[in-house]
């Protein structure tokens, strides 16, 4: 949670006021590109673009609603724009397991397998219902911030996620009939 008195300062023009908002926001917008992105470099791209929109758009942030909200909001608007700009191109992504000396290797493996599946299954869905997913599932945001967020009725968020949790439900079955 934000320190209100850093908000204001920051949009009263202390630059090292804003330098701080800037950092303890940081980790949670470039976490949001990179669930919505699913890519490391566009995620940091993404996360970049979306905290100088927010460094030069401080001063329009209206109390009225949650900042967390705000910042949400314009992170999600630059994830959708970079996507719709966004050509077909394959992604070469090493994902490293690590693997502990206590662990159990197949457990880690399983567990490392189906976080790649239910990755997949995220990234088919259709771009509005990914969206609701992650912003409610991966960054536990409320129905109400989410309606906020994208600027939609609060039961077309619901929908949307119900719909998301079904279409989640018949990708998982199928990637485990081996059907996908």
């Amino acid at each position: 949670m934000v320190d209100a008195n850093l908000i204001r300062a920051a949009q009263n023009g202390d630059r090292e006021s804003l330098v701080r908002l800037l950092e303890t926001i940081e980790s949670s917008v470039y976490r949001t590109a990179f669930y919505v992105l699913g890519n490391e470099q566009d995620a940091l791209d993404a996360s970049q673009e979306a905290l100088i929109r927010i460094y030069t758009k401080i001063d329009t942030y209206q109390e009225k609603a949650k900042f967390s909200t705000w910042v949400q909001r314009i992170v999600t608007n630059v994830c959708i724009d970079k996507f719709r700009r966004k050509k077909e191109t394959v992604s070469i992504e090493q994902n490293e397991l690590v693997l502990y000396a206590f662990q159990n290797v197949e457990q880690e493996v399983e567990r490392a397998g189906m976080f790649e599946e239910v990755r997949r299954a995220i990234n088919e869905l259709p771009e509005q219902h990914r969206t609701v997913v992650i912003l409610r599932y991966l960054q536990d945001l409320s129905y109400n911030e989410i309606a906020e967020i994208l600027n939609m009725p609060l039961n077309t968020v619901k929908s949307y996620l119900y719909r998301a949790r079904q279409q989640l439900q018949e990708l998982l079955h199928e990637y485990q009939k081996g059907g996908v």
